[in-house]
């Protein structure tokens, strides 16, 4: 029993994709057809159309997204983020590996399968231009093998020069997100020498990614991503993924001109779920690592049961309480947990999103400065502010004393106007009558005014002579 046992469960000790060697197994998986391929093909070209139109579609002049880490500029759905807002990512973070843990627990992998990039590039771009190439798995096979004649240089070449443009178009994309599409055109259009750094950029994430989508390809997920990996610590017998229904399928064998015994399960053994993977496993072992949950296994399982006259959902989305004890699914504790805990990050996100200023405004003491004493008896500090403009309006902006009630301000030099998107800094002063200072620090609020609204306020410390002694 325990060796049988061993048997069952020696599929775990090793990979799919790698001889006990280490040496590699390249995979050639049949093109999947089906229902859910279908629906993964739609979904993939909005994402697609997404990924290359975002950086093109401007809101007020502006990118819809722009991740300039370079000028430390972002630039979201048309909101402008600044370092300053550096807490408002953090949050956004935690709420989104919440987020991460919480879906997980409930659906599985359904992310790898259906919007990861690394799988919607590989299985509905570059997977599609060589099945359009070399034919399916058979014909790959036989290429493979074959001497480099005529044929297998044509074919190769053709491919090689195919995934190196696509890549390079998505290189072109990535920095596009980086540095905007006008300092991207510049690149592009100027000779390389007089933007060295941008064109070695180009080059590199174009090299990148021709290396993961023409070689790398599934290790990209079976070794390096570390979601993958979590896998073991994030779902349980509640979570919904792609599964085998062994209690249906077992104890499999081929089907025999059209009978079946009554003893057997539904699984003809016709390894259509085996050829189709993009990975490599037999999803029949039970949840894998390997697993993306890319659903073609399904539409191959459907597929036979069809011809077969079986039932289809023989593989599906299901979890192990459902298969083995027929239970539905229902809320764990643990997933109660993860919800308050998203629901309240969210909540709280959500907020300081709606009640962030538009402009940011940072006031200072000027260093090295004392206080001095005007002839008409005031004692006078002299500060320096920075106004950062989160819009993409130009906003001039006063600036007024709110507290002590004596107080007052005088800037130097003219009035202040913010471009969009734009940052200024300026000089001004304080004044406070001398017997309204009662200490040699005192609290002053700067209320800072736009279009005559109080847009933000600020405090900062005022430096004086102190109480005076009594005679």
């Amino acid at each position: 029993m325990v060796q049988h046992s061993t048997e069952q469960n020696s599929f775990r000790d090793t990979i799919a994709t790698a001889e006990k060697s280490g040496r590699r197994i390249w995979i050639f998986p049949a093109k999947p057809k089906g229902r859910l391929y279908s629906a993964r093909t739609v979904v993939a070209v909005f994402l697609l159309a997404f990924l290359f139109g975002a950086p093109f579609v401007r809101v007020n002049g502006e990118p819809l997204v722009l991740l300039n880490v370079l000028d430390r500029k972002f630039i979201i759905f048309g909101l402008v983020f600044w370092p300053q807002d550096f807490y408002l990512f953090g949050l956004a973070l935690i709420t989104f590996l919440v987020f991460v843990v919480l879906f997980t627990a409930v659906f599985g992998r359904l992310f790898c399968g259906w919007i990861c990039p690394q799988t919607v590039f590989l299985e509905m771009v570059f997977r599609r231009i060589e099945y359009w190439i070399e034919g399916g798995p058979a014909r790959q096979r036989k290429l493979a093998a074959q001497a480099w004649n005529t044929e297998k240089v044509f074919k190769r070449s053709v491919k090689a020069v195919l995934f190196f443009g696509i890549s390079f178009l998505i290189g072109n994309t990535f920095l596009a997100y980086i540095i905007g599409t006008d300092q991207l055109f510049r690149i592009v259009t100027a000779s390389p020498t007089e933007h060295l750094a941008g064109f070695v950029a180009v080059l590199s994430f174009s090299f990148l990614f021709y290396f993961v989508f023409a070689w790398f390809r599934e290790q990209a997920c079976t070794l390096v991503c570390p979601y993958g990996r979590l896998q073991g610590v994030l779902i349980d017998a509640n979570s919904i993924v792609v599964a085998y229904d062994r209690t249906r399928g077992e104890p499999r064998a081929p089907m025999e001109r059209g009978s079946r015994a009554a003893e057997l399960g539904d699984c003809v053994d016709c390894l259509a779920c085996v050829h189709v993977c993009p990975t490599g496993i037999d999803i029949r072992n039970g949840t894998q690592l390997e697993c993306v949950n890319c659903t073609a296994c399904i539409d191959a399982c459907n597929r036979t049961m069809r011809k077969v006259g079986l039932p289809e959902g023989l593989i599906r989305y299901s979890s192990e309480a459902a298969i083995t004890h027929g239970r539905r699914f229902r809320i764990t504790g643990r997933v109660a947990l993860y919800t308050v805990v998203f629901v309240l990050l969210s909540s709280l996100l959500t907020y300081l999103l709606v009640t962030r200023s538009s402009v940011e405004t940072t006031v200072l003491r000027t260093p090295g400065s004392m206080y001095t004493e005007t002839e008409d008896g005031r004692i006078r500090n002299l500060y320096t502010v920075k106004i950062i403009n989160k819009s993409f309006e130009r906003v001039p902006v006063e600036l007024r004393a709110a507290a002590p009630r004596s107080a007052t301000v005088q800037m130097v030099g003219t009035g202040l106007v913010v471009e969009p998107d734009g940052m200024v800094e300026s000089a001004f002063f304080v004044d406070i009558p001398r017997d309204q200072i009662f200490s040699q620090s005192t609290l002053v609020t700067i209320e800072v005014y736009s279009a005559g609204e109080v847009v933000e306020t600020v405090r900062t410390s005022f430096m004086g002579p102190g109480r005076r002694a009594e005679p």
